[in-house]
């Protein structure tokens, strides 16, 4: 069965049907410029009633009356409003019935973690560091409120300095709602799903920890960690844990591979990435704070990408 990959289409080509308008409000809010787009929103710079600098996130028409675009923006809506965190931008504002459905949240001003490392190159050990420890603060405060992000990748962290902040909830998972993936039917990003969602798994914290090391690994090599082409090509690859890690340093290659791995049971926890990557930027073996498990891994096995 052919799948269908949701959630980061690229834009329609074409005036008029891309849903960009030449806004000068969107609700109470004047518009500045444009931060960013893709298939289905819009997110602009604006500014509220008292002159604070704001995000707003709009439909674009081509999708605001569509049932499903409305439902994932309400979604997200709900999601932002359950966590509390610096590491999340929350949500000021909504109208979900206008028009064009929008929502208002903290204005990050800093680049995304994908524009930062194409822009400047791989992150340092200790910005690497900074980085993993920030990611990992935000992915506690979204499941201690019992939601799944699912889409963790470096287009959904904005940096400020070294500190990175989590956006776009648009396809989260509550845990105690329905399941959202059906058979052929992939929400997320090729290359930063985890291969249970992939294959229809449970949708549980083991699958933002799969992105979080996926992650880490863009940032460490400013390359996506499975490559590219098309997508059944890099989710075959996903599923069977074939990471390219030929830029990463061959003493940290083991660690992140086994971050990878597709079985969760065998992927070290979070708290052992940590102790891991803080040896590493210290220049201590990452194998001193390892399970037996990953120190088993040979270097290199980890350093090329195999064909499809």
């Amino acid at each position: 069965m052919t799948t269908q990959l949701l959630g980061d289409d690229p834009a329609p080509d074409g005036r008029g049907e891309t849903g960009v308008a030449d806004f000068d409000t969107i609700g109470p809010y004047r518009v500045l410029q444009q931060l960013g787009q893709g298939g289905m929103g819009i997110v602009h710079l604006a500014l509220d009633a008292r002159g604070r600098a704001v995000a707003v996130k709009v439909l674009r028409s081509h999708v605001a009356h569509d049932e499903d675009a409305r439902a994932r923006l309400a979604r997200e809506v709900d999601t932002l409003a359950r966590v509390r965190s610096q590491r999340i931008a929350p949500v000021f504002d909504a109208d979900l019935e206008a028009d064009q459905p929008y929502i208002v949240t903290r204005y990050v001003p800093g680049p995304s973690l994908e524009q930062r490392v194409r822009e400047d190159g791989p992150l340092g050990a200790e910005s690497l560091l900074a980085l993993a420890r920030g990611l990992a603060e935000a992915l506690r405060a979204i499941h201690g409120v019992g939601v799944i992000h699912r889409d963790l990748k470096p287009g959904n962290v904005l940096m400020l300095d070294d500190d990175p902040v989590v956006i776009d909830f648009g396809i989260a998972h509550v845990v105690e709602s329905s399941r959202m993936t059906m058979t052929g039917l992939v929400m997320g990003t090729p290359g930063y799903l985890s291969p249970e969602l992939v294959e229809g798994g449970d949708v549980t914290p083991a699958t933002d920890w799969w992105g979080w090391a996926a992650t880490l690994v863009f940032a460490a090599t400013g390359r996506s960690p499975f490559g590219r082409g098309g997508m059944e090509a890099v989710l075959a690859r996903v599923c069977r844990g074939d990471a390219d890690l030929r830029e990463v340093d061959p003493q940290l290659a083991p660690l992140l591979h086994a971050a990878l791995a597709p079985d969760p049971s065998q992927r070290p926890d979070a708290d052992e990435v940590l102790m891991a990557l803080e040896a590493w930027a210290r220049g201590r073996p990452v194998t001193d704070v390892l399970p037996q498990r990953t120190r088993a891994l040979r270097p290199d096995a980890t350093r090329a990408l195999p064909p499809v």
